[in-house]
């Protein structure tokens, strides 16, 4: 999960210090990106889209104090799992 998050904040942080400004044309009706991260008003991701490292496809969701996760993947064995902080996890459904 960390590793997740963190791939995907690495990937946005990159994407911003080595953009050259280029801008792409997109479709009018629709955005393009590999990730997309929210952040609370302190700067500490919540939720996450994105791909892994392996191109498997995710959605994150953090509680508020960080002690649970939501994950959603159709690319794992577990397509829904909720976790603590410790990484056990506390609910999953296939």
């Amino acid at each position: 999960m960390a590793a997740f998050l963190g791939g995907i904040a690495g990937g946005l942080l990159s994407q911003w210090v080595a953009s050259n400004g280029t801008a792409l044309a997109q479709k009018p009706n629709g955005v393009h990106a590999e990730e997309f991260l929210l952040l609370d008003q302190a700067g500490k991701a919540r939720a996450g889209l994105g791909l892994d490292a392996n191109g498997e496809v995710g959605l994150v969701l953090t509680s508020k104090d960080g002690s649970r996760t939501l994950h959603l993947s159709p690319d794992e064995r577990m397509v829904i799992k909720l976790a603590e902080r410790g990484g056990k996890v506390l609910w999953a459904a296939p």
